[in-house]
């Protein structure tokens, strides 16, 4: 019934803690994307094995959004996907996250992603209605504390993360590394991943995950128009750009004339949200670029994992290339820990040097 449904059962799984704890093939965690992860994107990422988000805020009401609940269970076929649940700095538009919560749980719903501090209570009412949450932070000190408040397991994200990484500027190598010789609970690392090699090298690490945005802006089922990704995949790692440096939140995004009119602003003295307008509001993205095209005009979170993303093409054929890739890495470095061949090791670095230039 949906095209590229089984597209990546073929492809032998990598078991972890959160493939078992989320009941998922891969260790994939697409992390929700503002706008974009809607129903038709999330249940392909379903299919496909990994774990997606429907971001509630993308929604123009609460009826619009327990439409995409409805119909993301209905186009998942089966398959777990989750919810996100992004707390504000400001108080007042976080009325309605208890209800967004209650609301997936009634449609089946048994995991959530958690951004934002204090998550606590969320953690609370998400496990009283049987469901698991994961917390996704940038700093180790906050993952921590999501582990003691209950988190099932932490996403942490460095420097190179698309959208809001925060103040942080550790990358997330380094960011998984410290944080693994802390936490107890499963943790899945983010920040510049596009290429199955580096989920590969997260496992090696010690994380149980990877968490991908940027790598799926180029997929078939995101709504956004096509001038827009046509755009995407010519653009290398170097495209991703920090905005929004002055303002104490930082913003990794598209580099594009709306960056440039934000520096020029705080080259004069800007540095609070509302000095900069209507620049600094995601929907200027939504309603010029996502639906008209324009690549030029609004902040577009994107990280250098963009740098991957060289075709348009369904999401689970990009699960495919990332889990062949990454299947590739682990049995190379399986084979690493054998004897060396009889003929030596300058032919075998010779054949590494043929394989890495092919």
């Amino acid at each position: 019934m949906f095209r590229h449904q089984d597209a990546t059962r073929a492809a032998p799984p990598l078991r972890t803690r959160i493939t078992e704890l989320l009941g998922i093939d891969h260790p994939i965690l697409a992390g929700g994307l503002m706008w974009l992860s809607d129903a038709r994107y999330v249940a392909a990422l379903a299919r496909a094995g990994a774990m997606a988000f429907i971001t509630p805020r993308s929604f123009d009401g609460p009826d619009a959004y327990r439409a995409a609940l409805r119909d993301c269970s209905r186009m998942a076929g089966g398959r777990p996907f989750g919810v996100n649940i992004t707390q504000s700095r400001r108080a007042a538009e976080n009325a309605m996250v208890p209800a967004w919560i209650d609301m997936a749980l009634e449609h089946g719903v048994r995991c959530f992603e958690t951004v934002g501090p204090s998550p606590g209570r969320l953690i609370e009412r998400i496990h009283a209605g049987g469901a698991k949450a994961i917390h996704k932070s940038a700093f180790v000190e906050h993952a921590l504390k999501a582990e003691h408040a209950g988190a099932d397991a932490v996403a942490l994200v460095g420097a190179e993360a698309g959208g809001h990484p925060g103040t942080n500027e550790l990358s997330a190598f380094v960011c998984g590394a410290l944080a693994l010789q802390r936490l107890t609970v499963p943790l899945a690392l983010g920040g510049g991943i596009g290429d199955g090699r580096q989920i590969a090298a997260a496992l090696a690490l010690g994380a149980d995950a990877v968490v991908m945005g940027t790598r799926f802006l180029v997929s078939e089922e995101i709504w956004a128009h096509e001038n827009y990704k046509r755009h995407l995949v010519r653009q290398p790692a170097e495209a991703s750009t920090l905005a929004m440096r002055a303002s104490g939140n930082p913003w990794r995004v598209l580099d594009n004339a709306t960056v440039r009119d934000i520096e020029r602003l705080e080259q004069q003295g800007a540095r609070q949200y509302a000095e900069f307008g209507a620049l600094a509001t995601g929907r200027l993205g939504r309603d010029y670029c996502y639906r008209q095209g324009d690549w030029n005009t609004g902040l577009l979170s994107m990280g250098p994992a963009i740098g991957f993303a060289d075709a348009i093409e369904p999401a689970a054929s990009i699960v495919t290339r990332l889990m062949t890739q990454a299947m590739q890495a682990a049995s190379r470095l399986a084979s690493m820990s054998g004897p060396v061949p009889a003929h030596g090791a300058g032919a075998v670095f010779a054949s590494r040097t043929r394989e890495t230039t092919a």
